[in-house]
C-alpha cells in the first residue's frame, strides 16, 4: 500500500501566501481602506473575489498576477521534497488541499515543471472572464463549524479517501503537511499511524503544541519541519519499514 501525503499550498510549498502576494499589483502595492475592511471572518474567498475585481478594474491583467505568484519562491527543501517524491511516485500518492485557487496553484506548478507530482489538487476554483477580471468560487459547501465557509479541509479528505477505496485503493498511513489554523481540522482525522507535520513557528505548530479544548483530540504523530530536507529523513524512514 502507498503512503498518500496531503500538502497545503500558501506557506508550505511555496514561502508566502499567494493572495496576499497579488495585493502588490494594485496601485501604491495596497487596498484601498474600504476594500481592505470588508474582510469578514470565515469569508476569505467572497473577500478575495473583491480584491480580483478591485485589481481587473484597475487594469491589471493576468501576465502582470502570472510574475507576482509565480516569484513566491518554494520553501526552503521543498524542490529537492517535490523531486524526491516524483522519485519514488511508486510509493507515494499526493494531493493539495489548499485555501487558494486553482489558476495560482497552475501558474506556479506548471512555471516549476511539477504539476506530475501531485495526483489531485482541491481548491478554489478560479478563471478569468471575458473582461480579463480573475473570478474566484468557493471549492464546496460543507456543515463543518470550525472551517471558513468555502473549504473544510477536512470534509476533502474525507470525501478523498471514501472515493479512493470504492476504487480499490487504501493507503497504509497518511503524512499531513501544513502550516495554517485551516489544517488543524484534517489533522483530528487522522489515526495513530499517520502523522501530521506542520511547520515551525507557523500558526498550526502552535495549536498542536496546546490543541482547544472543544476539538477532536489528535492521535497521529507530530512531526515538526522547517525545511523539505527535514521532510524527506522522515519519508526515507517510512519507505523504508
Amino acid at each position: 500500500m502507498k503512503i498518500l501525503l496531503v500538502f497545503d499550498f500558501d506557506n508550505t510549498v511555496i514561502d508566502d501566501n499567494t493572495d496576499t502576494s497579488i495585493v502588490k499589483c494594485a496601485p501604491e502595492k495596497k487596498l484601498p481602506v474600504q476594500l481592505e475592511n470588508s474582510y469578514q471572518k470565515g469569508f476569505w474567498t467572497e473577500f478575495m473575489g473583491r480584491v480580483f475585481k478591485y485589481l481587473g478594474e484597475k487594469g491589471i491583467r493576468e501576465e502582470e498576477m502570472k510574475r507576482a505568484v509565480t516569484s513566491i519562491p518554494f520553501t526552503p527543501g521543498m524542490v529537492e521534497l517535490l523531486s524526491f517524491i516524483r522519485k519514488h511516485k511508486d510509493k507515494f500518492d499526493c494531493i493539495i488541499i489548499s485555501d487558494s485557487n486553482s489558476i495560482f496553484i497552475d501558474w506556479v506548478l506548471q512555471g516549476a515543471n511539477f504539476r506530475d507530482v501531485f495526483d489531485k489538487i482541491f481548491t478554489n476554483p478560479a478563471a478569468f472572464d471575458s473582461n480579463g477580471h480573475l473570478t474566484v468560487q468557493c471549492h464546496h459547501t460543507h456543515s463543518c463549524s470550525k472551517c471558513p465557509n468555502n473549504l473544510c479541509k477536512k470534509a476533502v479528505l474525507v470525501q478523498f479517501l471514501d472515493n479512493q477505496l470504492q476504487q480499490g485503493v487504501k493507503y497504509a498511513r497518511i503524512v499531513y503537511i501544513g502550516d495554517g489554523r485551516n489544517d488543524f481540522c484534517p489533522i483530528t482525522f487522522l489515526k495513530k499511524s499517520d502523522f501530521a507535520m506542520p511547520r515551525d513557528g507557523y500558526s498550526l505548530q502552535k495549536i498542536l503544541s496546546t490543541p482547544p479544548q472543544n476539538c477532536d483530540p489528535v492521535q497521529s504523530a507530530v512531526v515538526v519541519w522547517s525545511s523539505g530536507l527535514e521532510i524527506i529523513s522522515h519519508l526515507q524512514f517510512l519507505i523504508k519499514e
